[in-house]
């Protein structure tokens, strides 16, 4: 089915945002910090190295499961298809909403995205408090607020996230979104070899390995946040400590726009070629 001039559109801005995403070149610095990092990382034995990454991708495997089956996704979920029912009647699952417009899909899922960087940005704020139990809990906090904003974005562009290669498609786009830019067009070229092999497949066949010393970076920058936030937090100004919850609320928005930017991209990509395949 030919695309609409509205679909076109669309299409070529996302064209634009990964022409950008895949000529992006790194600067001296960043590479040598990625240099740096990988050479220190290398100094442990392989083994720990293995492990070290396994945990970690079992750990997002079930947080992954964990948010999709929570009562609150369900219920994020019943207003997904809410909304898309002020522009059709006829939705009865998540599937459904792929007969709406690209620009009804974009108002809602653009509904999700704000009001997750919203809860970016006070979770940002609340652990610039410098409150040992909100800092201790900023990381995971995060990437609750971010996975789950990838699969709220899946679903409005009617990808249900409870099959396997849904989810892991969805863990793919929430690894690939956090790394930094200069790595990121890697994992994007992988998720377009992906987009175009899998059909409509049900199983996942590609690699279940998530994580690599490469993803390190934002978590250690997660860190550093939490480093400087405790080295503000006694700057007070009318007795809140104001520098390091700008620091905390502004990072943790920005992380969460990269992610949400990224996820919607790539869900309004997929949405659009199976259009043009129908």
């Amino acid at each position: 089915m030919p695309l609409t001039e509205r679909e076109t559109k669309v299409l070529n801005e996302i064209r634009e945002w990964e022409n950008h995403l895949l000529n992006y070149e790194a600067n001296d610095l960043q590479l040598t910090y990625e240099k740096y990092l990988e050479r220190s990382f290398s100094l442990l034995p392989e083994n720990i190295q293995r492990q070290f990454f396994s945990v970690i991708d079992s750990w997002l495997f079930h947080l992954h499961g964990m948010i999709q089956s929570s009562q609150i996704q369900m219920d994020a979920k019943d207003r997904i298809l809410a909304s898309g029912r002020v522009f059709l009647q006829d939705l009865h699952q998540i599937e459904d909403l792929k007969k709406l417009e690209i620009g009804q899909l974009q108002y809602i899922a653009m509904q999700q995205i704000a009001r997750h960087r919203l809860y970016s940005f006070a979770q940002g704020g609340l652990a610039g408090t410098g409150g040992t139990l909100l800092l201790g809990t900023d990381i995971p906090a995060m990437a609750v607020i971010n996975l789950r904003a990838v699969q709220l974005i899946a679903m409005t562009y009617g990808f249900e996230v409870n099959t396997p290669y849904e989810m892991m498609s969805s863990l793919r786009v929430f690894h690939t979104a956090t790394l930094p830019p200069r790595l990121q067009k890697e994992g994007w070229t992988i998720l377009m070899n992906e987009m175009d092999s899998s059909g409509d497949s049900y199983f996942y066949e590609g690699n279940e390995e998530i994580t690599d010393v490469t993803w390190l970076e934002q978590p250690i920058q997660q860190l550093f946040k939490a480093l400087v936030i405790t080295l503000f937090r006694k700057k007070l100004i009318q007795g809140l400590p104001v520098v390091s919850m700008a620091i905390g609320a502004g990072t943790n928005y920005q992380l969460t726009r990269k992610v949400t930017e990224f996820a919607h991209n790539y869900y309004q990509l997929r949405y659009l070629n199976q259009k043009e395949e129908m």
